[in-house]
């Protein structure tokens, strides 16, 4: 009797180890969790990709506060920059007014910005950019009007937006001395065209070579 005890013991307990290791090893194979800022952007894309223009509409009145906000809000890691998450939503939502499709975007602001313009000229050889972006990289807060309004000139002039999960990486290291971003951001805006054209190939290779999931 003990010895049939014993063996079923003994079994059960090779039992509960291998699903304790099954388990491990489902764990090891899940992909790593999106950090918070591409959450965000997947959670915004999604929005387009399934016509959600409620929801797009909502992000558009950022004074009302509405749900649309505060969801954008609760993908920040720390309360601190729950502002920044919800800004930069709303920003997507005014560069996506009436798209039919999510512009993942590419580069910094400050290189995103080298596309505003006209056949005439772009980036530094636009007046208009020039000035916009000193305006940008001038300021010691973040400028989110004369970032509305550089979101809205790439949306005119039917060019790419910037990144914009870097886009929340780089507002929320805004002041930060280590970081440089507003120095980044300007570089980038003038970078000569042969360093920009080689920058933006490799950015183009990475994105093709990596896999496309748009599930959050």
């Amino acid at each position: 009797m003990s010895n049939t005890t014993d063996t079923e013991a003994s079994a059960e307990s090779g039992s509960v180890a291998g699903h304790e290791q099954d388990a491990e090893t489902t764990q090891a194979a899940l992909p790593p969790e999106h950090p918070p800022a591409e959450q965000l952007a997947r959670w915004l894309a999604g929005l387009v990709h399934n016509r959600d223009n409620g929801t797009l509409a909502e992000l558009r009145r950022p004074r009302a506060k509405e749900d649309a906000h505060i969801r954008a809000g609760w993908y920040a890691p720390v309360k601190e920059q729950r502002e920044i998450y919800e800004r930069v939503a709303f920003l997507f939502a005014v560069y996506h007014q009436g798209a039919d499709r999510p512009q993942g975007g590419y580069d910094t602001l400050g290189a995103a910005m080298r596309r505003i313009g006209s056949r005439i000229g772009r980036g530094p050889k636009d007046a208009g950019a020039c000035r916009l972006n000193a305006r940008i990289v001038s300021s010691r807060s973040i400028p989110w009007r004369h970032l509305q309004h550089a979101v809205a000139r790439l949306r005119s002039c039917e060019q790419a937006p910037p990144a914009w999960s870097l886009l929340v990486e780089d507002l929320i290291r805004w002041t930060d001395r280590e970081a440089k971003v507003r120095y980044r951001w300007a570089v980038d805006f003038h970078r000569p065209w042969r360093a920009t054209k080689t920058a933006t190939s490799r950015t183009a290779a990475r994105k093709t070579s990596a896999p496309t999931d748009q599930n959050t």
